[in-house]
């Protein structure tokens, strides 16, 4: 994808006049991007994440070649744990799950947020985007405008995920501009849609170009858009936003591959030879069971072919494509003995190495050791992170500091769109904030317990402590003690405290 991508966006700037004769796209400065990086997402990270890599620096990764008798050397497909999916679904499970809950200040504007995320099944999309984005380094929210069936404006969340976005712009690592491009077949036809998201002065500028080729990796030629989208604007302008309408969110990992770039990396980018020792130790680990069930020493004359005199077939006593078998040059007569040459599992040996490159792997993608554990049958993960010092839980709180920018960035891009289209009123001021789900990784009594020690003691005001135990915002506090204020004043006392002082 990412080939004819940077291929597809070259040839159009190209068209457009914006650059002229270049052969990377590195050339182009205006783009925070290179021919380099977009390879890796396309060449290495997708394809571990999907569970098979061909090849990695030139050399067979999850291609493994053997030798029969027959057939000579041949090639099969590694066994593979498919460790990339495992890890960018439990980072992404531990960090936005259904116990995840997104406040907002203003009650008006908290319910229509949710409407709009009920509308768009957010809580299962975003989760799943977000292993998307551990994987392949980034994903991008959009948010626009439709109707639905009823001709009610309704406004939607697009997800983009790393290999159908490229950066045109940015500004202290956020991406300010940039371009989406969707690719559909039409009969023999490949249709590009280029969506481009760019700045001109105080406007922002949404443009759609459609192009059609007959082959996948060309641009093509330029056609109308009510060729397949009817009803698209050419261009729209728009004032009076605030930020852009996509959101560009990555893993909260420094970008080692290129230091100047705002795109992210994957999780497991800087664990790549680490995946590879796993995975051939747990092919390894299964090619013991097959192949260490039986080795038989056969004579080569054993081997050779035998003619049924009454069908015409040609027999054999053995199977010459069978690995199990090896033939060999015996002389002498004892030598003529068909030998089994079965050894004895080395089962607890492959389960000791695969342990240990679990937890080496676990280490490099933020996990603390022993996270994930090989039982013999397959990987487990560990369901509770008690220590707030331990490696899973800093990395979880790092993730989530970058993911709370981006879905608070959301509701911004939510609430212009809102405001633009005139689909529900947007308070001047209001406070959004995220309370991930810490109860894996924390104590909720001893949280507690800790801010209403400091409380009591007069060192902390009633509303701060209610926000730090139940991550709230401060109106939402202070509404709490004063409902709770009026219950206690409205309470009658019974009988036995108003004469509790009587001798």
């Amino acid at each position: 994808m990412f080939k004819s991508l940077i291929a597809k966006i070259k040839a159009v700037m190209q068209k457009m006049g914006i650059i002229k004769n270049i052969k990377s796209i590195s050339d182009i400065k205006a783009l925070p991007v290179n021919d380099e990086f977009y390879n890796l997402i396309e060449t290495v990270w997708l394809p571990l994440y999907k569970g098979h890599l061909e090849k990695y620096k030139g050399e067979p990764f999850h291609k493994v070649s053997y030798m029969t008798i027959e057939r000579g050397r041949r090639t099969r497909r590694m066994d593979s744990l498919n460790m990339p999916k495992v890890a960018s679904e439990e980072m992404a499970s531990l960090i936005f799950n259904e116990k995840c809950s997104i406040n907002v200040s203003d009650k008006n504007l908290f319910e229509k947020i949710n409407d709009v995320f009920e509308y768009n099944n957010f809580y299962r999309q975003f989760q799943t985007h977000l292993e998307y984005m551990f994987a392949l380094g980034g994903m991008v929210l959009k948010t626009y405008i439709e109707e639905d069936r009823n001709k009610q404006k309704k406004i939607k969340i697009g997800y983009v995920t790393a290999d159908c976005f490229i950066p045109i712009a940015h500004s202290n690592d956020e991406i300010t501009e940039g371009v989406f491009l969707t690719v559909t077949r039409k009969g023999n036809k490949w249709m590009t849609l280029l969506e481009w998201h760019q700045w001109d002065g105080a406007a922002y500028v949404i443009k759609n170009q459609l192009f059609q080729s007959d082959k996948s990796e060309e641009i093509g030629t330029e056609v109308p858009l009510e060729l397949i989208y009817p009803g698209l604007e050419k261009e729209t302008r728009i004032k009076g936003l605030s930020r852009p309408l996509f959101v560009y969110i990555k893993p909260n990992v420094a970008n080692n591959f290129d230091l100047q770039s705002p795109l992210g990396i994957s999780l497991f980018a800087n664990a790549i030879d680490t995946i590879k020792a796993l995975d051939t130790a747990f092919d390894s680990y299964n090619r013991e069971f097959r192949l260490g069930k039986r080795r038989i020493i056969v004579p080569h004359t054993a081997i050779r072919t035998i003619v049924n005199r009454d069908t015409g077939e040609i027999n054999r006593y053995f199977d010459a494509n069978d690995e199990a078998y090896e033939a060999l040059n015996m002389e002498d007569v004892d030598g003529q003995k068909i030998v089994d040459n079965t050894i004895e599992l080395r089962v607890e040996e492959h389960v000791k190495a695969i342990q240990s490159l679990l937890d080496v792997f676990a280490m490099q993608i933020g996990f603390s050791p022993g996270v994930f554990s090989f039982d013999g049958q397959g990987v487990k993960t560990a369901t509770e992170v008690v220590s707030e010092n331990s490696k899973t839980f800093k990395s979880k709180n790092s993730h989530e500091n970058i993911v709370e920018e981006g879905l608070k960035s959301l509701i911004t891009s939510i609430c212009d769109v809102a405001i633009l289209y005139d689909v529900f009123p947007v308070p001047d001021d209001y406070t959004v904030t995220i309370d991930f789900d810490d109860s894996i990784a924390e104590d909720r009594d001893a949280n507690a317990n800790f801010y209403l020690k400091i409380m009591n003691n007069r060192l902390m005001p009633r509303y701060v402590a209610l926000m730090r135990i139940l991550k709230m915002t401060e109106e939402q506090a202070k509404n709490m003690i004063q409902a709770v204020n009026e219950e206690q004043a409205n309470e009658m006392p019974d009988i036995d405290q108003l004469y509790s002082g009587d001798s």
